[in-house]
């Protein structure tokens, strides 16, 4: 392809819905056809600008002067819209604001305080795989990628016992709210005030224990590094963005490893492979599939035009499927793969700052499960839970066989 500009009307163009059920249900198809496309392809049926190669949507998240998040990482253009809710501190920010609250939460969230998890962490895991074996039958997500997560990580946050149920539907909302407003966002909206008054509540000093990561940011806020205003923002970050992502992540882990049982079995020899197990379900069965970029100023990608002010969709499941990075096997889940550079988690200033919690989740409770069961097989077909961000499923019904 030639490297010279073209103009906005010869970029490719696909009249694909990405936030329609059939895309949002298997939207693999359509990301080969998004990459085979151009590096660069208009979507007119919302004006934006899409991308799915790595190489491009990669780039992109780096280039945060460029492509900016402070004016929203959904469709709606925070500079002509209002936003549904104030935008959030971490992900709707761009430097130099965004710069000394990421310092914070990287101080709260430290490799440190991560370590000091690891032995509670893992006894709520053994005790659950306990239960779970006993069952034999179970749901991989609603009687463990949801139970595990709304357990541990609440605890850490320092968030009341009561209520956390109110996490799921919240995280629904958020993430459905990136998208257009479509029938997904309309549901989600339908309990929107009552999990929304419960979110901001909890975000208060009074409402969270002494110690925590939630007491962290407000100390952090009492010593003047973060405003007090700022402080509630902050433990709503992790609220929307701390238990979603790792419920998809680890229910997805669950459904590679059903369909691929030369994996499980793998897995099962050598639990210590967990967070590899985990990471490739990431790159290969990423929770978080899209999200929108704002272009501050006209910008050449792959030879192609993208004008300022435009509205740029990064599809990040479709780059970390990308063949030109991860070869003809890009398709395939393999968990001794070099995984290295996939964009699950964003990439840049903005790569989500609760990873390392995330990742120690996953790692423990899928080791435990890999530990004690030696094989797990899909009873009934799952059934998918469509989101307009987020890619994942509703039930996953599983068999699991520990001897």
């Amino acid at each position: 392809m030639s490297t010279e500009s073209t103009t906005a009307t010869e970029l490719p163009v696909l009249d694909d819905d990405p936030f329609g059920t059939a895309i949002l249900t298997d939207p693999y198809d359509f990301h080969q056809r998004l990459r085979d496309a151009g590096p660069v392809v208009f979507l007119p049926r919302y004006e934006v600008y899409a991308m799915g190669r790595h190489e491009h949507v990669h780039a992109s998240l780096v280039d945060w002067e460029t492509f900016v998040s402070s004016r929203g990482a959904g469709l709606t253009d925070f500079q002509k819209e209002k936003p549904w809710r104030p935008p959030s501190l971490l992900l709707e920010s761009d430097p130099p604001d965004h710069t000394a609250v990421r310092t914070v939460m990287g101080s709260v969230i430290s490799p440190r305080t991560v370590r000091g998890l690891r032995t509670q962490f893992q006894a709520e895991a053994d005790a659950l795989v306990d239960a779970l074996i006993e069952r034999e039958t179970i749901d991989a997500v609603t009687d463990l990628a949801e139970v595990y997560p709304l357990k541990v990580f609440p605890d850490a946050v320092g968030l009341p016992a009561d209520g956390r149920h109110n996490l799921i539907p919240y995280g629904a909302l958020a993430f459905n709210a990136f998208g257009p407003h479509n029938a997904l966002l309309e549901s989600a909206m339908e309990s929107a005030a009552a999990v929304q008054e419960w979110i901001w509540s909890s975000c208060q000093r009074e409402a969270l224990t002494d110690s925590g990561f939630g007491a962290d940011i407000w100390a952090a806020a009492d010593r003047g590094e973060v405003s007090q205003e700022q402080a509630p923002l902050l433990v709503r970050s992790l609220l929307s963005a701390g238990v979603d992502t790792t419920v998809y992540g680890i229910a997805n882990t669950m459904y590679a490893l059903a369909q691929n049982p030369a994996e499980w079995e793998l897995l099962h020899r050598e639990p210590n492979l967990a967070k590899f197990a985990f990471d490739e379900a990431l790159r290969c069965e990423s929770p978080v599939q899209t999200f929108f970029r704002t272009s501050s100023r006209s910008k050449t990608v792959g030879g192609y035009d993208i004008p300022a002010d435009a509205k740029v969709l990064l599809f990040l499941g479709s780059a970390n499927r990308d063949p030109r990075k991860w070869g003809e096997s890009a398709d395939e889940y393999r968990i001794t793969r070099s995984g290295g550079g996939h964009v699950a988690f964003g990439m840049g200033v903005h790569q989500c700052v609760g990873q390392p919690i995330a990742r120690l989740e996953a790692e423990i409770v899928l080791g435990a499960l890999a530990r004690k069961v030696k094989r797990i097989e899909l009873v009934d077909p799952p059934t998918p839970r469509l989101n307009n961000t987020l890619k994942g499923w509703a039930a996953i019904p599983l068999r699991l066989i520990a001897r």
